[in-house]
């Protein structure tokens, strides 16, 4: 029997790519039955969601089209195989954002908007949270949606690996939410890029193949999928989250590690696996891609709820 010991040291290497922000990569939180995931009657965000997209440092195009094609599966790829990455975004409409809605409110749809690019690195290659939010702020978010920033994997981003592999959040001047995510591929793959990378923590056990074939864009989508789900459900902190409101756990961050039925601490579950590629995936995109998504917290079962 593997012992307690072992399993909580899995489990925290399990949290690492999951933080939702300023929680500790090293700290497990277990929720008391009377502090579960639960509605504060706050703000979760509806009907149409633009997203628009900064890109800091150099990123290839077909890495840009990974995280591209993500974003259009969510709610404008109906032709996808199934499971899809549109029935992961139906869940969090169904759970979540339809059960907060007021006035009829339509249902949510996530859009592409604008992309632009600072290749030259503008505020430089280590960056504080403070310039993650004026990226943000470049990034041109509209109001009712997200700025999202992207890092590559040689910028280093104040509690990058050690602390967080992305943030969301709002900006005090701003009507819309952020979402900062990096490219851990040289600086942390085995926290933030598992289980396609070798964990640093616990068993070793071998890596799975990457669906897109590239360990740093793949993880980077896997983090990114936890921290929209978090942004659409608890954009400005005061809607769904478990635990104290400055470190909460939300939609994703709730099931840290769990991607299959089956999972448990240092495995990620039972997994759908390309025959021809040898591929782990548990989702279908737009133009034939494949990602490997986070569970979802359901609040009405207390339970974690996976495509496959």
């Amino acid at each position: 029997m593997v012992s307690r010991v072992l399993v909580v040291a899995v489990a925290l290497m399990s949290l690492a790519h999951l933080t939702a922000g300023s929680r500790r990569l090293m700290e497990l939180y277990v929720p008391q039955a009377s502090d579960q995931l639960t509605f504060h009657h706050g703000t979760v965000l509806s009907g149409d969601i633009p997203v628009s997209v900064l890109w800091y440092g150099t990123f290839k195009p077909a890495q840009k089209s990974i995280v591209s094609d993500f974003l259009l599966s969510l709610t404008t790829a109906p032709g996808a195989a199934t499971p899809s990455a549109g029935q992961w975004w139906g869940t969090i409409d169904q759970l979540y954002l339809s059960s907060a809605a007021t006035n009829g409110a339509a249902p949510a749809r996530v859009l592409l908007d604008a992309q632009v690019s600072d290749e030259a690195c503008s505020l430089g290659r280590s960056l504080t949270l403070a310039q993650v939010e004026q990226l943000a702020a470049r990034a041109g978010g509209k109001k009712g949606g997200i700025a999202l920033v992207l890092t590559d994997e040689d910028v280093a981003v104040e509690g990058f690996c050690s602390s967080r592999c992305g943030k969301h959040g709002s900006a005090a001047t701003s009507e819309s939410a952020y979402i900062w995510v990096g490219s851990s591929a040289k600086q942390c793959p085995g926290q933030c890029a598992w289980p396609f990378a070798q964990p640093q923590y616990g068993p070793q056990g071998k890596p799975l193949v990457a669906p897109n074939g590239d360990v740093g864009m793949d993880g980077l989508v896997m983090v990114l999928a936890t921290m929209v789900a978090g942004t659409v459900t608890n954009p400005y902190g005061d809607a769904f989250y478990q635990g104290p409101k400055e470190a909460p756990l939300e939609a994703c961050s709730a099931c840290p590690g769990v991607y299959g039925s089956g999972a448990y601490p240092g495995f990620p579950g039972n997994l759908l696996v390309d025959q021809t590629t040898g591929t782990s995936y548990n989702a279908n995109g737009a133009n034939g891609r494949k990602y490997l998504l986070p569970a979802l917290y359901n609040p009405e079962t207390s339970t974690c709820s996976t495509l496959v």
